[in-house]
């Protein structure tokens, strides 16, 4: 895919991707009624949909599984985001193994002071997420 056709991908998905969590947030979503066959069938077809453009096209594993989770199942965006952290496991493995016998890790080699700086970023950013998540011992 040639570059410029691939940015117009990334903006209309992207733009998609921001209408639908601004739905989310201002209006109500209420669950899907499906019996827990089709439920499965089309958690099924979203993360096929999801592995085919999120790793190779966008380069994502995560954000980009909020919003199937979110629209199609209805759940809370914060459940939505632990549960597209433990759903994107996999494709960023099977991603890691894709990019890692074609040399594109060798970016990584040469970055790698940004790189060390931005995943310790995401680390402690993470770590004073959760901690802010967790209940005191006062409001038990």
């Amino acid at each position: 895919m040639r570059s410029t056709t691939l940015y117009r991908v990334l903006a209309v998905l992207l733009v998609l991707i921001g209408v639908a969590l601004a739905w989310n947030h201002f209006g109500e979503l209420n669950p899907l009624e499906l019996h827990p066959v089709p439920r499965t069938l089309l958690g099924l077809a979203a993360g096929v949909c999801i592995g085919i453009v999120a790793a190779p096209l966008m380069g994502v594993a995560g954000g980009v599984l909020l919003i199937p989770i979110v629209l199609l199942f209805a759940v809370d965006i914060k459940i939505a985001g632990s549960l597209a952290l433990a759903i994107s496991l996999p494709t960023m493995l099977v991603a890691f193994a894709r990019y890692s016998r074609d040399r594109s890790f060798e970016v990584l080699r040469a970055n790698k002071g940004f790189m060390l700086a931005m995943a310790s970023g995401s680390i402690i950013g993470t770590i004073l997420e959760v901690l802010s998540l967790v209940p005191s011992p006062k409001a038990c």
